[in-house]
C-alpha cells in the first residue's frame, strides 16, 4: 500500500474518479462511495484500483482495511476531491475498483433457493433497492433479462449499500423477445417461477409460492411491468393485496413484500 498526497486537483491519478456525474463513460471500473461501501468493495471479488480520501475518513478506514488491499492510496483535500469529482465529496472516501467477468448463470444459481430476475428495470435506484433488499432477507442471487440498467453504475452500488458487490448476480442471455428461453432451463433445475403483477386475476403472493422448494420472483420496470413474454414463460402469476383505490407499488417495494413473504 503505498499513500500519496496530491495537490494538483489536474492529476492524471486522479483520472478514475474525474467527472463522476459522468461515469456512465468508465463502464470497466467500479465507484464505491462512504466507508462502508468503500469496505464492501475492498472485500469483494473486484481488484481495487486505487483509494481516494481525506483527513480522519481515510486513516481510520486505512486502519481498518489497510493491510487487505495492495493498490495505491491518493490523500486529498475536501475541496481537491470535490473539484475533481464535480461535487461535495462530503463522504470523505472514494474507492476504485476494476470490474471483472460476472459468473455464468449456472454458478449463481447452483446453490440457491431464492432468486429474483428483472426484466427492463432501467432504474439505477431501483436495482440497488432491489439488490440491498435482496442482502437484507435472504435472497441467494439476481438474474438479468433484457432491458436491465448496469448493476454496477455508480449510483446502483451506493443505493445498494455496496451489496451489489457481494450478492451473486448474472446476465440471461437473449434479446426482449428470445432472453425468456432461458427461464425454460430454469425450470428444468426445479425453479417455480413467479411473476409479480397487479392483475386482479393474479394468485395471492402467499398462495403463489406456498410448498415450493426453489423459488424465483420475475418483477419488471416501472410501469410497462413485465412482457407479455415474460409473463408466458412463468409458472403463476402473483399479485400483493393492496388497498382500495391503489393499483401498483414500486418495484422495489414489490420485491421486497415478495422476498420477505418468502424468507417468512
Amino acid at each position: 500500500m503505498r499513500r500519496t498526497l496530491i495537490d494538483d486537483p489536474a492529476d492524471p491519478r486522479l483520472d478514475d474518479i474525474r467527472n463522476l456525474k459522468s461515469s456512465d463513460t468508465k463502464k470497466d471500473l467500479v465507484l464505491a462511495e462512504g466507508p462502508l461501501v468503500c469496505g464492501r468493495l475492498v472485500e469483494s471479488r473486484f481488484p481495487v484500483r486505487s483509494v481516494i480520501g481525506f483527513g480522519g475518513r481515510l486513516d481510520s478506514f486505512l486502519a481498518d482495511y489497510g493491510d487487505q488491499f495492495d493498490a495505491p492510496v491518493y490523500e486529498v483535500t475536501r475541496e481537491i476531491l470535490g473539484e475533481v469529482a464535480g461535487y461535495d465529496m462530503h463522504r470523505g472516501l472514494l474507492a476504485v475498483g476494476q470490474r471483472v467477468p460476472e459468473p455464468p448463470v449456472s454458478e449463481v444459481i447452483s446453490s440457491a433457493r431464492t432468486l429474483v430476475i428483472l426484466e427492463g428495470v432501467g432504474d439505477h435506484e431501483n436495482i440497488g433497492s432491489i439488490f440491498r433488499n435482496a442482502a437484507g432477507m435472504s435472497v441467494d442471487g439476481v438474474l438479468f433479462g433484457a432491458g436491465t440498467a448496469d448493476p454496477l453504475y455508480r449510483r446502483s452500488v451506493r443505493v445498494s449499500m455496496g451489496h451489489v458487490l457481494r450478492t451473486p448476480f448474472a446476465h440471461l442471455e437473449g434479446t426482449s423477445t428470445t432472453w425468456q428461453r432461458s427461464l425454460d432451463e430454469l425450470k428444468k433445475e426445479g425453479w417455480w417461477l413467479v411473476a409479480l403483477t397487479p392483475a386482479d386475476d393474479a394468485a395471492l403472493l402467499k398462495d403463489a409460492m406456498a410448498s415450493h422448494d426453489k423459488v424465483a420472483f420475475l418483477v419488471g420496470g416501472e410501469g410497462p411491468g413485465l412482457t407479455r413474454h415474460a409473463m408466458a414463460a412463468t409458472d403463476v402469476r402473483a399479485k400483493i393485496p393492496m388497498a382500495e383505490g391503489t393499483d401498483s407499488l414500486n418495484v422495489a417495494t414489490s420485491a421486497a413484500i415478495a422476498f420477505y413473504e418468502r424468507m417468512r
